[in-house]
């Protein structure tokens, strides 16, 4: 099974593919950025293309894509929001499956602990994958794990 994890924003969405049959693999990482200089509708038109296409040239089984998560800055957490909806459109339009995880899933599927800080699931993720170091940005780590996280529930699903 191959699944995508996406971590979006409007100035950077990272993703990673990674692909389980027994043990896991990364298949290829990498950030889809937007230029700060574009308008909006300009940037999501920009993010939605790139997407579709790297869906498109990957096809996975399945992509993964962690819930919204609200902190402070208002103005960030809708424009994550913004981009987050994007992400899926793209998913639904190419008609592949979509797995939503709330951070709180990813850390548990990656550490078994729920409160595991970011340092801890890029150790669990160089772990898992045979890396010598995380993935970066920080971004694209995330979305590999949250690819991770997806596979780990699927295989508890199949066993239950």
């Amino acid at each position: 099974m191959r699944v995508l994890g996406i971590d979006p924003g409007l100035a950077l969405t990272g993703y990673g593919l990674v692909e389980g049959n027994g043990h896991l693999v990364l298949v290829e990482m990498g950030s889809i950025v937007t230029s700060p200089s574009f308008s909006l509708p300009e940037r999501l038109k920009a993010l939605y293309r790139d997407l579709s296409a790297l869906l498109d040239r990957l096809r996975p089984d399945a992509v993964a894509i962690e819930e919204l998560f609200f902190g402070k800055n208002m103005r960030t957490a809708i424009a994550v929001g913004q981009a987050r909806g994007v992400a899926i459109l793209a998913v639904a339009q190419a008609g592949i499956p979509l797995h939503e995880y709330t951070p709180l899933q990813v850390k548990e599927a990656l550490t078994g602990y729920g409160r595991a800080d970011k340092q801890q699931i890029q150790r669990m993720v160089c772990l898992l994958l045979g890396l010598p170091s995380p993935p970066q940005p920080d971004d694209v780590a995330d979305a590999v794990a949250v690819a991770i996280c997806h596979l780990h529930h699927r295989k508890l699903a199949a066993l239950v």
